[in-house]
């Protein structure tokens, strides 16, 4: 018999509406940000540090990030993070110089992360146990589809300049703010009051679990290619070695999101029926080997059909890996260490890995630089053939935990150990 899917609070849905909010913003300057930095006559290298040097204040500030969650909540300081992009992206459009450039968008890396880990922290623990995945798949379809149309206006906004798609973003980031503050101001589940027990799970605890180290590993890759890469190297490579014209990028990064949003619900809900597993090595290997044919051709089309299927592979493993994440957590405790290196993971390779493309593409080649970037995904799925094939949530665990004590007094290994 078919079961029924459990009802999701109200807050996830107001969270995945910011979320698409959110990546609106973000994929209208996602085309123009590479060669806004150009504009200041710096190299291609230069380009993708302006890339880098937000990811390198998000991983900075992570651990802030997580101490803040655990004292303050998530909330507020979701609501904080984005009023603090808001502010430096609206700065980005007006910026002069190089180095102003890279001042301002270094600075919206503090508050992405801020609004990142508490965003996480709320999505795990209002999230039903059963439809983690579910609930993850929803959350990056929004986000996805965001980024879809994102792109599509950016790369329309660039006749009026490189600095107009700035201005908006900064503009969708105060409306993201007000809806999230006026939509949760009096949820129980968004700030539970001081009587409710909410314990806080170590990162000493988190390490514990094969889970959660494979998907640290896993999400060093997926920050670095997916994001940092795809984000740095493809409007370049597009406009310096496709020769196409800049708004042609902003359709290259619309099909990948296209590509991405098909799978994502659906991939979500199988993880939470066949286990997480398949679905992140599957969706590793479909990303890495996809980034590394990318620099292999010449063909728009074919680089089109190829950032789909690239797309895709993105789709299958991301709500699987983040909703292995919660399980690990579970919906009981707030887990801000945790949630935050795992975040960290991501930027650290979104530090590291545009810059390191960049490089390979000015001294070697872009073919050269796809290759080494999708080889490192190929190589993170190998994280988690140690993972067992089928692992329970954090409640699911306790709950198995208190059967067999009832029955045997024994205590009992879990898959999490």
């Amino acid at each position: 018999m078919k079961t029924r899917a459990a009802k999701l609070p109200q807050e996830i849905w107001v969270l995945v509406a910011a979320s698409f909010v959110i990546a609106l913003g973000f994929g209208l300057v996602a085309p123009a940000l590479p060669q806004f930095a150009r504009s200041f006559d710096v190299s291609v290298t230069a380009a993708t540090i302006v890339i880098s040097s937000f990811a390198f204040m998000r991983l900075v500030f992570a651990p802030m990030s997580g101490t803040l969650v655990q004292k303050l909540g998530e909330r507020p300081v979701y609501i904080v993070g984005l009023l603090i992009v808001a502010v430096s992206t609206g700065a980005c459009a007006f910026a002069g110089e190089y180095w102003q450039l890279l001042l301002f968008r270094s600075l919206g890396g503090i508050g992405s992360t801020m609004f990142t880990v508490s965003a996480l922290g709320l999505i795990i623990r209002m999230s039903p146990p059963d439809s983690r995945g579910r609930v993850s798949g929803l959350y990056a379809t929004s986000f996805l589809m965001g980024s879809i149309g994102g792109p599509l206006v950016g790369g329309a906004l660039l006749q009026f300049g490189l600095r107009m798609p700035f201005i908006i973003y900064a503009i969708a980031l105060v409306i993201a703010a007000l809806v999230v503050f006026v939509s949760l101001r009096g949820s129980h589940l968004a700030s539970p009051d001081k009587a409710v027990d909410v314990k806080s799970m170590t990162l000493t605890e988190g390490l514990r679990s094969p889970v959660y180290r494979a998907a640290l590993g896993s999400n060093l890759a997926f920050g670095g290619v997916i994001f940092g890469v795809r984000v740095a190297m493809v409007p370049l490579f597009v406009v310096e070695f496709l020769d196409r014209d800049p708004s042609i990028a902003a359709y290259a990064l619309t099909i990948f999101a296209v590509g991405n949003a098909l799978v994502l619900i659906v991939s979500g809900r199988l993880s939470d029926r066949f286990g997480r597993k398949p679905f992140v090595v599957s969706g590793l290997l479909i990303c890495g080997l996809g980034t590394i044919a990318m620099g292999f051709t010449d063909n728009l089309v074919l680089f089109f059909a190829i950032a789909a299927v690239t797309g895709v592979g993105s789709g299958l493993m991301s709500p699987a890996q983040q909703a292995a994440v919660a399980d690990v957590v579970g919906s009981t405790a707030r887990g801000g260490p945790v949630l935050a290196v795992f975040q960290m993971m991501s930027d650290i390779g979104g530090v590291v890995a545009p810059i390191c493309a960049g490089l390979i593409a000015q001294h070697v080649s872009y073919s050269a630089a796809f290759a080494v970037m999708g080889a490192v995904v190929v190589v993170s799925a190998t994280g988690w053939l140690f993972v067992p094939s089928r692992t329970k949530p954090v409640e699911s665990v306790v709950e198995d935990l208190t059967d067999v004590t009832a029955l045997t007094d024994t205590p009992a290994r879990t898959n999490l150990d």
